[in-house]
């Protein structure tokens, strides 16, 4: 029997490919199974839904950004940590863009998996605040979580569109809306 971790990464990979062929709704569950060359039996155990898949998914990400965060930034503003944290998950989300799209479009019609990946979301940027060195507990926690969360879904509105290479219109987008989180907060690390 394959390991957990290997199970992990196959179901990932092909859930990913899926929904990039035919859209996340028509993805079964079966079918991720098969084209991770998997017998259901296998991946129930690490993955007890299509929605688990995802947010595994996304906690992936998250690792990524966090192992890419480097304690001499501690020093830079407070923007300019955010801004770094949030472009290195966009980067790293890069090449699942086209399944991205796929999953953002199908979302609507699956309010169960959009509830999910909400609070998976929020997590999400809890650990982003906490790679950029901001607090994130207590009610100003919860307000720059929160914050940080609507922030990230307008600018993630523009990474699926962004084509350019160094995904500029992405930085614009987000460079934009934490001036604004700045301006209506007076500053989201105080």
């Amino acid at each position: 029997m394959a390991r957990k971790t290997d199970i992990e990464g196959r179901a990932i990979e092909a859930a990913m490919a899926l929904a990039e062929e035919q859209g996340w709704e028509k993805t079964s569950y079966a079918e991720i199974a098969a084209k991770a060359g998997l017998k259901i039996a296998e991946l129930y155990p690490v993955f007890a839904s299509k929605t688990a898949i995802l947010v595994a998914f996304s906690r992936r990400i998250d690792e990524k950004v966090l192992a890419g965060t480097d304690p001499e930034d501690a020093e830079e503003p407070v923007r300019d940590r955010l801004l770094d944290v949030l472009m290195r998950r966009f980067e790293a989300l890069r090449p699942q863009r086209e399944a991205i799209a796929a999953i953002v479009k199908d979302l609507p019609r699956d309010p169960v998996t959009a509830a999910c990946l909400a609070q998976q979301a929020t997590m999400s940027m809890r650990w982003m605040l906490r790679a950029a060195g901001l607090d994130d507990h207590g009610l100003k926690g919860m307000l720059r979580v929160r914050a940080l969360a609507g922030l990230y879904a307008l600018s993630l509105r523009v990474w699926l569109n962004d084509d350019s290479p160094d995904l500029s219109k992405t930085a614009a987008s987000l460079d934009k809306n934490l001036s604004r989180l700045e301006g209506w907060t007076g500053g989201i690390g105080r």
